[in-house]
């Protein structure tokens, strides 16, 4: 069976391709993630035929917000593709509306915290309160948590905070930012190695380019999911 705790970003143009991955890495890998990059090439229709097609568990990372009245009927709209994981921000307003919308359905609510592409500088831009970039994201999971979500999105780096809180118990911990030995590290700016995500309290690690441009994706894959432990 493979190894549910990888989840494939697949961030390539469009559906076509993105079916050609899954395609290419079989079944060596069984969960993938879907974002908004992908939305106007297919990425419905991609998660739809994976799923029901071939099998996969589906995570579509929206990163909903809205009013709750929209984010509700979104979310509740989405509850028909029998996906997995939907992303919302994680304000608790946002999540009790994700939570009622997805009621009724398998679809976990899982809550973005801080991007891990932002640091401390890009948060004063964006006028965020002070504080270190740790405390906030220990701050909003708890929030999160409490207003119903069934996990979070979180770097590696405050997995093991977040994995501590006691609104943790019994919720996921899904952790972006995941970067192989010696990958290059592209955008993202609060990574780890994927054993570090999981020993620090992740459920699930997400990987995309290291995987999709190596010379032999499924080959990338396995060895990624070797070093799980």
């Amino acid at each position: 069976m493979p190894d549910d705790r990888l989840i494939v970003a697949l961030d390539v143009p469009n559906a076509l391709a993105g079916l050609h991955l899954a395609e290419a890495l079989g079944d060596a890998v069984s969960f993938y993630k879907i974002g908004l990059g992908m939305l106007t090439g297919g990425g419905l229709g991609l998660a739809h035929e994976l799923k029901a097609g071939h099998g996969k568990r589906i995570f579509l990372d929206m990163k909903l917000f809205d009013i709750p009245a929209t984010i509700e009927a979104a979310v509740r709209g989405l509850g028909q593709y029998d996906l997995d994981f939907l992303t919302v921000h994680g304000d608790p307003n946002v999540v009790r509306a994700a939570a009622e919308g997805a009621s009724g359905s398998a679809m976990k609510i899982l809550a973005v915290t801080i991007l891990t592409s932002s640091d401390r500088g890009d948060l004063d831009a964006a006028l965020i309160k002070p504080g270190t970039l740790p405390d906030l994201v220990l701050e909003r999971a708890a929030r999160a948590l409490a207003a119903g979500a069934d996990g979070v999105i979180a770097s590696p780096q405050e997995a093991a905070l977040i994995r501590a809180l006691p609104e943790a118990a019994g919720k996921l911990i899904v952790t972006p930012g995941v970067r192989p030995t010696g990958a290059d590290t592209g955008d993202q700016k609060r990574i780890a190695t994927p054993a570090a995500a999981i020993a620090a309290g992740a459920d699930h690690i997400v990987v995309g380019r290291p995987i999709w441009k190596a010379a032999d994706p499924r080959a990338a894959a396995r060895a990624i999911i070797g070093d799980l432990g």
